[in-house]
């Protein structure tokens, strides 16, 4: 831990007891000792790299990140280094406005970590329930480890100290589209929305979501035995907060963890047994189970060979079987196929419920990026269908460009291609939920509820296709 962290937190100190100078890293693994606060310095550090360095959350807190915040963090000490960044990203904006209102000069130069710190403290105090004084001290003692912001050790605790008497009127003039939303982001929405269902998407964003599990078999059994209700949509949703590996079913592979919105394109799909069917971008393997439980001969195909071994994984434990590939959607080779599978790569602006650094991290470019390789993938994995055969395509984006213009121009440069109307009742939705084409666009707040952990789902967009006999 504090080789990793040396760079931007690194000083030197005396022993406590001898009072001898100690070597750098001595003195900040004496430091880091102190309970909590090297969770705290891990998550000030993340929130940077993932806001100021592109990373994404997922990756930060994998096993095999290379750097690594999290080394000497036991598992509860990591789990709350993950909360305060989670929570931290979700709620950026209205941290940074409180903080900008708090310290009115602006932030000093050449400050180090003194930002993060403050975002990682901020996030605690206004929406954890981390005591006051812990996370003010351990704010302070995170500031008086980086060499940088060392000598704003005392701002720190000034401003903290400030934001925990105004924390209700922070809290009550935040505003989810105007703060919570990067404004590129809120100027799309309210073009392509209008400003209620714009403000609508950002507000359903703040909120935390819950676990939702795909089962092969008895739903109704599995939802009593986890304690959780089943959606219109067909998947379980669930109360409880216990770490996945813990809960009844997962041993033995009964279900897999898979939201709501993400288990739909399968069903949509709705292959027979023995058919063969090819999913592209296929990991981490929700789909892939889906089709592999429902009989089908599936080839799961993703372009990471890291990714499809957590796939192979996750098969193993479920007792499923697929052939696995390595490949490019793009340029992938086979006999045709009875039906395909295309969850294509995107923004994935619709998952920020449960991955809020999709906000932060994305670029206006990048959709339009993004939409070339999807359009490109599209046209190479229709080539690949059988006549007769069914396509269905899916993103996790809000974007247009990503879902409705992708179908249409496919329909306009394809004779072949021939769009299936999909009726949103038949898969537990609501009648807002179709396109005027037919299609399904899927928004956060859908699946309302009177508990904000127990409504919502990804945003998506879906599409069936067949190709003519």
């Amino acid at each position: 831990m504090t080789n990793q962290i040396g760079r931007a937190f690194g000083r030197s100190g005396k022993d406590r007891s001898s009072g001898k100078r100690l070597h750098p890293d001595q003195a900040q693994a004496q430091a880091l000792a102190h309970p909590g606060l090297a969770a705290r310095v891990a998550a000030a550090a993340i929130i940077c790299d993932i806001v100021q360095g592109g990373h994404t959350l997922d990756e930060k807190f994998s096993s095999d990140a290379a750097p690594t915040r999290l080394a000497g963090l036991d598992d509860r000490d990591r789990g709350l280094a993950r909360s305060i960044v989670t929570v931290a990203l979700r709620r950026l904006g209205t941290i940074r406005l409180a903080l900008a209102q708090l310290i009115e000069k602006g932030l000093p130069r050449n400050c180090g970590m003194l930002e993060w710190i403050l975002v990682s403290g901020g996030a605690q105090l206004l929406f954890l329930d981390t005591p006051d004084h812990a996370a003010v001290d351990l704010a302070v003692r995170a500031a008086r480890l980086d060499a940088k912001s060392a000598p704003f050790a005392n701002l720190v605790n000034g401003v903290l100290r400030n934001l925990i008497r105004r924390r209700e009127e922070f809290l009550g003039q935040s505003d989810p589209l105007e703060d919570d939303t990067p404004h590129w982001l809120a100027a799309r929405w309210r073009r392509i929305y209008g400003e209620d269902r714009a403000h609508a998407i950002a507000a359903a964003f703040r909120d935390e979501p819950t676990l939702d599990l795909t089962v092969k078999t008895d739903v109704a059994g599995w939802a009593e035995r986890l304690g959780g209700r089943i959606l219109p949509t067909g998947s379980i949703r669930l109360e409880s907060h216990a770490p996945i590996p813990d809960l009844p079913g997962y041993a033995e592979g009964a279900w897999w963890v898979q939201d709501a919105a993400a288990a739909l394109p399968a069903r949509i799909l709705d292959v027979q047994p023995g058919q063969r069917v090819l999913d592209l971008c296929a990991a981490p393997g929700g789909k892939t189970a889906q089709l592999a439980a429902a009989g089908a001969r599936v080839i799961a195909l993703d372009r990471s060979a890291e990714r499809l071994k957590t796939l192979s994984a996750n098969l193993a434990r479920l007792k499923l079987e697929a052939t696995i590939a390595v490949g490019d959607a793009a340029a992938f080779k086979a006999e045709p196929f009875d039906a395909i599978l295309l969850d294509a790569p995107c923004s994935a602006t619709g998952t920020a419920r449960r991955s809020p650094d999709v906000l932060w991290t994305k670029k206006p470019g990048d959709i339009t990026s993004l939409a070339a390789i999807q359009s490109k993938i599209l046209d190479h994995a229709f080539g690949l269908l059988k006549p007769g055969g069914a396509l269905v395509y899916c993103v996790c984006s809000l974007e247009p460009e990503e879902g409705e213009a992708q179908i249409a121009a496919l329909l306009r440069r394809n004779p072949d291609a021939v769009r299936d109307q999909i009726e949103p009742a038949a898969f537990g939705l609501s009648p807002e939920a179709a396109t005027p084409d037919g299609d399904l666009r899927l928004f956060p707040f859908f699946l309302p509820h009177d508990n904000p952990r127990q409504r919502g789902l990804d945003g998506f967009f879906i599409a069936r296709l067949r190709r003519r006999n």
